[in-house]
Order: C-alpha cells, then sequence, then structure tokens
C-alpha cells in the first residue's frame, strides 16, 4: 500500500470546530454513526468561526483552506493535491430578485480568500496541481435540491438558459492573469 496513492483530492467547503462527545451526548440530530464521537460545531463561546452560507452548518473560513493543504503536506509527504470542489452556496431567490443571483460578489470575495490562502499554502510548499471550483452552473444538490446555488452561472430552470455571474466573469478574468506562465 505504501507510495500508492498518486493525488490526494480535497473537497473543501468550510470549516469547523471538533467537540469532544466521548463522555456526553451530543446534539440529538448528529448521525453517531458517521461521527463517532467527535460533533462539529461553527461557534466557540458563542462566537461564529465565520458567515455562515446557505448550506446550514457550512461556514466561510478561507484559513481552512491553507491549513488542510499544509496539514496534507506534513502528513502525506506532499503528495499532489487537486482541490476537486470547493464552493460558495448563496440561497435560491424567486424570478423578480434574479438580479441579486447575478451579482454574486459574496461568491467572488468567498474564491479570492479561499485561493489567496491556497497560494499561501503552495509558497510554503504544498504540491497543489488544480483547482476546481464547484460548480460551473447551478444545479441540484443531493441533499438540498434547488433550494442553494453555487453555479459561476446562473440557470434559469424554466427555459434552461445559462447565464454568466460576475463570479464567472471573476474567474476568467483570474485565470487569464494569473496563469500566464504556467506549465509553459
Amino acid at each position: 500500500m505504501k507510495n500508492s496513492v498518486d493525488f490526494i483530492g480535497i473537497n473543501h467547503y468550510s470549516t469547523t470546530y471538533a467537540k469532544d462527545c466521548t463522555n456526553s451526548s451530543c446534539s440529538a440530530t448528529e448521525n453517531r454513526a458517521i461521527q463517532g464521537f467527535v460533533g462539529t460545531v461553527g461557534e466557540r463561546d458563542g462566537v461564529l468561526i465565520g458567515e455562515i452560507t446557505a448550506m446550514g452548518g457550512s461556514y466561510v473560513v478561507p484559513r481552512g483552506m491553507q491549513e488542510i493543504a499544509n496539514h496534507i503536506k506534513i502528513q502525506y509527504s506532499n503528495k499532489p493535491m487537486f482541490i476537486t470542489e470547493n464552493g460558495y452556496s448563496s440561497p435560491d431567490v424567486r424570478e423578480q430578485r434574479v438580479i441579486e443571483l447575478m451579482n454574486d460578489v459574496k461568491r467572488v470575495e468567498f474564491h479570492a480568500r479561499y485561493l489567496a490562502h491556497l497560494a499561501k499554502s503552495i509558497r510554503e510548499g504544498a504540491d497543489v496541481r488544480g483547482y476546481f471550483i464547484w460548480s460551473l452552473m447551478d444545479c441540484y444538490q443531493w441533499n438540498l435540491g434547488y433550494n442553494v446555488r453555487f453555479g459561476l452561472y446562473y440557470v434559469d430552470r424554466q427555459t434552461l438558459t445559462r447565464i454568466p455571474k460576475l463570479s464567472a466573469r471573476w474567474y476568467k478574468n483570474f485565470l487569464t492573469n494569473n496563469s500566464k506562465h504556467v506549465y509553459k
């Protein structure tokens, strides 16, 4: 098994605190079969770890990206890493508020901040080979259906028309201006 992994894929959306549930019961809604005796919480001493997103229990904590990449670098002998999913969830809104979905400033800020922390980790030696945004288009989320939107492109569910959001234009600009000399 040693050295049988070519790369590590990381899906990273949020960071939370760990809560010891060994000698006490955590929330009845938590799934002990999955979480064991550790719960995850988004606040400590009444202070949230970051801004909460439309995906309940998910917080904006950009430093978490740097911390997980650095952890993988140390723990797994700096195997090549790909950030296979990273995204910001915004709530779905009624048609009259589509303009708000199109001007997704918080998604732009999310990716800019997460990428800045990922860049710090790369400068510290983490072997990060790729970064993939979740998701290209608004899509059906397996546990929340159409109640949240992650996409860089707005999808009109009646016509299936796809329209680039502010974040799509920002990301195109980011890639154009920050990858000119990569792998030439």
